[in-house]
């Protein structure tokens, strides 16, 4: 039987991360995040925020199969698709927050209880080279933290080796 429990490092960033940004995501007023800060063909702070729903949930459900499996494959993810499907531009700053959070907090946990061994699974999105479950966990974060760099108009944005890898 396998130790549902996740090496400390990979958790910890994931929850530093949640508990540090939604502090400053708070203080944004409705209108703040309707605006687009890289101009009007951009998503809105909404949007982005919506977004990240949006890789929160499907990176759920690669992470849950995955450290089931013995290989993940599974589908990209259409991203300008699924933020207008959702119409998040649409929706209230604050619940739109707290969604972004609470994904999240589930996430973590599943994270959490992932087993060690299970961090080598090789998990290919779409038509990406494979990498482990290990790197997408660590890609997840970093893909986060760079749009809330970009949410909340920081003028260094973290980079993700995910984005040039195509996940």
């Amino acid at each position: 039987m396998a130790k549902w429990d996740m090496p400390e490092s990979l958790t910890k960033s994931l929850a530093q991360v949640l508990a540090y940004e939604y502090v400053n995501l708070r203080v944004l007023t409705e209108e703040q995040g309707a605006m687009r800060p890289a101009g009007a063909d951009s998503w809105s702070r909404k949007e982005e925020l919506g977004h990240l729903i949006d890789s929160a949930v499907n990176n759920h459900v690669r992470f849950a199969a995955a450290s089931l499996q013995t290989e993940f494959s599974g589908p990209a993810y259409e991203q300008d698709g699924w933020v207008r499907a959702h119409g998040y531009h649409e929706m209230p700053w604050l619940p739109l927050l707290d969604s972004w959070r609470q994904h999240n907090e589930l996430l973590l946990r599943l994270v959490k209880r992932i087993p060690e061994e299970r961090l080598t699974v090789p998990c290919r999105i779409g038509s990406a080279h494979s990498v482990t479950l290990r790197f997408l966990i660590e890609d997840y974060v970093l893909h986060m933290q760079h749009h809330l760099d970009h949410i909340l108009s920081r003028e260094k944005v973290t980079q993700y080796p995910g984005a040039a890898a195509g996940i």
